[in-house]
């Protein structure tokens, strides 16, 4: 299971990065474990993200992506089993910290962050759980 951090006694995440094997039923395989629920992968770790629907999608939810900005070229938002346009408001405020927005089904968006990540490229990805 992911450790909590402990500023944040509710936030639970694994201190790397590391390529997604699985995911379904809710959830998600990577690093030898797996975790119910979203997930925020970041460059430096990955943590479970209280977000089960595209709508639930904001700049607050996304704190820790604005947060480590210098550290990210590309967000992929994997939006579950359906299509979701972002507000036009937060691909403004990813903009401002230079952080380019791509959105797609969770599916496409873990083969994308996979092979980002084997390029060693600067990406980050929001991925809401499928059933």
């Amino acid at each position: 299971m992911l450790s909590p951090d402990r500023s944040q006694p509710d936030a639970l995440h694994l201190p790397r990065s590391a390529p997604i094997d699985a995911y379904g039923n809710g959830g998600f395989r990577f690093a030898d474990m797996s975790h119910r629920g979203s997930l925020l992968c970041l460059p430096e770790a990955i943590w479970a993200w209280p977000v089960s629907a595209p709508e639930q999608i904001t700049e607050a939810s996304l704190f820790r992506v604005f947060e480590q900005s210098a550290d990210i070229d590309t967000l992929l938002i994997g939006t579950g089993a359906g299509v979701w346009l972002p507000p036009s408001s937060l691909r403004e405020a990813l903009r401002r910290v230079k952080v380019v927005l791509d959105t797609m089904q969770t599916g496409p968006a873990i083969r994308t962050y996979n092979v980002m990540m084997g390029e060693r490229r600067r990406v980050a990805a929001a991925l809401i759980a499928v059933p």
